[in-house]
């Protein structure tokens, strides 16, 4: 079995010490073609690790911005299937960087769960992560997410305290450590607590430790850099897609969008 793609990420990275750039982006918005060149200016601009959200009609743990690019992308009927098909497109073209699917239960389910994971491993997609599938619950879905080398990523947020080494325990991949109360969305303040909290994670996992949530600026990326492994930007890449949307279906303005998008990436980590 070959060795995984987030790990070898996350040991390069910490070799060079360096921390994690993991970008999310909506598969689908605002098209296929368009989110497989958006992937593309995403590694072109030093991304290390990118989240594919799957469109989902009833996202919990999103908050406006990726519920506009959910409601968006399903209009055109993106599935779960489309988005493996993403991966596998983006990988036939070049890209070289890992994929973590971020989805909600419901659609693996529908899927079917063996198949789910039979088609994550032929398309070479490293991770996941289920927001809504608890640890208690999770017993099946790890199991075969171990045989088929597919780690399954845990959020844990600052209220999960007591269930933070029971969370970790079984984890693959990294920890992804929520910054925030509520849903996804650009923020200017983060936890009170939130240097106590990844500490606390830190001590109870030898994994890496990933945090996300609001995450929108260079200086938060600095800032959460000096603190963790990784840093997840959704909301504010979402969100800047959105900003782009007419200049992305527009032959004329096509390549300038998509440049513009590498750029915001690219300050991120500058």
């Amino acid at each position: 079995m070959s060795a995984n793609r987030i790990d070898q990420t996350f040991q390069k990275l910490k070799a060079a010490g360096e921390t994690a750039l993991i970008p999310f982006l909506t598969v689908g918005d605002p098209d296929i073609t368009t989110s497989i060149e958006i992937i593309k200016e995403i590694e072109a601009a030093g991304a290390h690790i990118v989240e594919l959200g799957v469109p989902y009609s009833d996202p919990l743990a999103d908050g406006p911005v990726i519920q506009r690019a959910s409601s968006r992308a399903l209009v055109h009927k993106i599935t779960i299937l489309d988005c493996i098909q993403v991966a596998k497109e983006a990988r036939e073209q070049g890209v070289q960087l890992p994929f973590i699917l971020f989805t909600y239960y419901n659609p693996i389910l529908q899927l079917g769960v063996e198949r789910f994971f039979q088609l994550l491993a032929d398309n070479d997609i490293s991770g996941m992560i289920i927001p809504d599938l608890p640890v208690e619950e999770d017993a099946h879905v790890r199991e075969l997410a171990v045989k088929a080398n597919i780690h399954l990523i845990p959020l844990v947020a600052p209220t999960s305290q007591d269930r933070i080494e029971r969370i970790v325990r079984n984890a693959g991949g990294f920890i992804y450590c929520v910054s925030s109360l509520g849903v996804t969305g650009v923020r200017s303040s983060f936890h009170e607590g939130i240097e106590q909290f990844i500490n606390q994670v830190k001590q109870a996992t030898s994994l890496p430790v990933a945090v996300g949530f609001g995450i929108s600026t260079n200086e938060q990326f600095r800032m959460f850099s000096k603190l963790c492994d990784g840093v997840v930007v959704g909301s504010a890449i979402v969100r800047k897609i959105e900003e782009e949307l007419s200049n992305l279906q527009s032959p004329t303005t096509r390549q300038a969008a998509l440049l513009q998008i590498q750029d915001f990436v690219r300050q991120l980590k500058a």
